[in-house]
């Protein structure tokens, strides 16, 4: 879903933050996020951007993919610290929804260009090298779900009648990469937003079957709704949003299921203070721990979801961990950041 650009440069509380600011090397605006281990990382953005660590962030190597020097780079996925695909947000009829692959971290190749009226990449993710899920906005009606089962050489659509027909308006927001979350070996959920109702699709069979839930998050228009997923588990996940063009208003803006996403609640609050794009939980803590960032700042829960207390103000469009100590943010004009930990892993 088309997403304009709004950029809070508001100052971080610097006593309660915990993000230490990296140099990334560009202006590029940043909401691709993939953190591979407490040492490797890979971010995408605006003007065929990537950026590459291999020393936890301490130096980013910055290259740019080749033909897509006009392409917003808004979703990457690595299976380590070689193997990364990328796709662009934008328009396919416009040439703007393609999907580029790497097998050397150096040397790119594209995998994947529609020219399809209506479709719009808004993410991917992998459960393993082969194995793999692209997201767009829906095409006559029906989400528009790509399946890969060879690492990409070959994706395929997901028949329209195995996917619920989607509302007037919705799609999804490619406002993070993690509109769309892959777990386990065959779990996946799409989350969405711009209609009257935000929801969460679940598949648990690799795309081939679909169903989809009703959550309480604020909805209602185009701006509004579902903007970031995650799992920590088979069972237990967090999903975020808000409106964006109302960036610090508060909303009903966090919902958590426990049963794999059959039914959602409100998280109890209080609610982060704004609009959230990205959530992510802290590995090491059972479940307990996320973080979640978006143009109002960072905000913390430390309860499974059900309250959350704001630590920065600064803008950040996604966020990823990779163990409890090692998790980054990333947003506009080539903003990087690593995590800082205060609170001890705990044991599962």
């Amino acid at each position: 879903m088309r997403l304009v650009i709004l950029c809070s440069i508001a100052g971080a509380n610097v006593a309660a933050a915990q993000w230490t600011p990296q140099q990334s090397g560009t202006t590029a605006e940043f909401r691709g996020l993939a953190a591979v281990s407490g040492s490797v990382a890979w971010a995408s953005g605006t003007r065929g951007r990537v950026a590459h660590t291999s020393d936890g962030g301490r130096t980013w190597k910055i290259d740019t993919v080749p033909g897509a020097t006009s392409l917003d780079l808004r979703a990457i996925f690595a299976t380590n610290e070689r193997r990364v695909w990328t796709s662009s947000a934008g328009l396919a009829d416009s040439g703007q929804a393609q999907i580029f692959h790497t097998d050397d971290g150096t040397n790119w190749s594209r995998q994947f260009n529609s020219s399809d009226k209506g479709v719009f990449l808004d993410a991917l993710a992998f459960w393993d090298n082969d194995h793999g899920m692209a997201l767009s906005d829906p095409a006559d009606g029906k989400l528009f779900v790509l399946v890969t089962d060879d690492g990409g050489k070959a994706w395929t659509r997901v028949p329209a009648d195995r996917v619920p027909a989607a509302l007037p308006g919705e799609g999804s927001f490619a406002a993070s990469g993690t509109c769309l979350i892959v777990q386990g070996k065959s779990n996946a959920w799409v989350a969405t937003g711009g209609a009257a109702k935000a929801r969460v699709f679940r598949t648990t069979d690799r795309g081939r079957t679909w169903t989809v839930a009703d959550t309480p998050i604020h909805a209602g228009n185009a701006a509004s709704g579902i903007f970031s997923v995650a799992f920590s588990d088979a069972t237990h996940g967090v999903a975020v949003g808000g409106d964006y063009t109302k960036p610090k208003q508060p909303f009903d803006n966090v919902a958590l299921t426990s049963d794999g996403g059959v039914t959602w609640r409100l998280a109890r609050g209080p609610m982060p203070q704004g609009f959230m794009s990205g959530v992510a939980f802290m590995p090491g803590t059972s479940g307990r721990s996320l973080v979640a960032v978006g143009l109002a700042g960072t905000a913390r829960s430390d309860d499974a979801g059900d309250s959350w207390t704001m630590i920065d103000s600064v803008a950040y469009n996604t966020v990823a961990f990779a163990t409890h100590d090692d998790g980054w943010a990333v947003g506009p004009r080539g903003r990087i950041a690593k995590w800082a930990s205060t609170l001890p892993a705990r044991k599962p």
